[in-house]
C-alpha cells in the first residue's frame, strides 16, 4: 500500500476545513437592517390604517342624509366683528334661532352694506342705531320708547348689549342695526334679534355716550368701517 505524503495529506485538510465564522459587526448590522425594515412596515400600515378611518368618520354624508341640514348649517358664520371708529365689537350670531335674519344680515355684509354705516342715532341707556331708515316716523318711535326702563324682563333678548333689526321694515334695500345699551322689557315686540355682543362692551358704552343733539342725533360722525364675518374667534 502506498504512503500518502505528508504534502498531500496538508492539502486534503485545507479543503475539509468548515467555513469561517460570521463576525459579530456582521451581526449586529444585519439585525439593524430587520429591525428598521419591520418598523417601516409597521408605521406605514398604522399610517394608512389610520387614515383610512378618519375619511371614513368625515366623510360627507349624502343629499338626504339627515345630517346634510346640520352641515349646511355649520358652513354659517357665528360671529361678526363691527369694525367701528370707536373700536371693534364682536357679536355672537343667533343662527339657529333666526336664521332668516342671520341669513340676510350675512348677504349684506357681502354685498359691502356695513362698509361706512353710521351710527344716526344714540340714545344713553337705550340702544345705539345705524343703517339708512326713510321709514318717517320709525326714529321718533324709538326715541319715544327711550326713557325709562327700569325692570329686567325675563327673556334673555330682554338684556343688554343684544344685536337685532327692526320688525316693521320700510321699502329699502337697506339693513337697520341696533345695539341694545340696557335692558327694553318690550324689544321682542319691536326687533328681530339675532345676535348679541359677546366682546367690545366698553365701545358700544364708548358710543353711546357721545354727544348728540334733541333729536339723538351725534354731533360727531361716528360709525361702521366694515364688518369681518368669522366661524372661530
Amino acid at each position: 500500500m502506498a504512503r500518502i505524503k505528508p504534502q498531500a495529506l496538508l492539502q486534503q485538510s485545507k479543503k475539509k476545513k468548515g467555513p469561517s465564522r460570521i463576525s459579530v459587526p456582521t451581526i449586529v448590522l444585519y439585525s439593524l437592517v430587520v429591525g428598521v425594515t419591520v418598523f417601516f412596515l409597521f408605521a406605514t400600515y398604522r399610517h394608512w390604517s389610520l387614515r383610512s378611518r378618519i375619511q371614513t368618520e368625515d366623510r360627507l354624508p349624502l343629499e338626504g342624509d339627515d345630517s346634510y341640514a346640520d352641515l349646511k348649517k355649520s358652513d354659517i358664520p357665528s360671529y361678526a366683528v363691527l369694525n367701528t371708529s370707536k373700536g371693534s365689537i364682536t357679536v355672537e350670531l343667533y343662527k339657529e334661532a333666526s336664521p332668516e335674519v342671520v341669513d340676510e344680515f350675512i348677504d349684506s355684509c357681502q354685498k359691502g352694506h356695513f362698509k361706512g354705516m353710521l351710527f344716526h342715532h344714540v340714545i344713553k341707556h337705550f340702544v345705539i342705531q345705524g343703517g339708512d331708515s326713510k321709514t318717517p316716523g320709525a326714529t321718533e318711535d324709538w326715541t319715544s320708547r327711550g326713557k325709562h326702563y327700569s325692570q329686567l324682563g325675563t327673556s334673555l333678548k330682554h338684556e343688554a348689549f343684544m344685536l337685532g333689526t327692526p320688525k316693521a321694515k320700510d321699502n329699502t334695500e337697506g339693513f337697520e342695526l341696533f345695539i341694545t345699551t340696557a335692558p327694553i322689557p318690550d324689544l321682542n315686540d319691536k326687533l328681530n334679534v339675532f345676535g348679541r355682543v359677546i366682546k367690545g362692551e366698553d365701545v358700544v358704552q364708548e358710543i353711546e355716550e357721545v354727544d348728540t343733539d334733541e333729536h339723538y342725533r351725534p354731533k360727531s360722525p361716528i360709525g361702521i368701517t366694515n364688518v369681518i364675518l368669522k366661524q372661530k374667534i
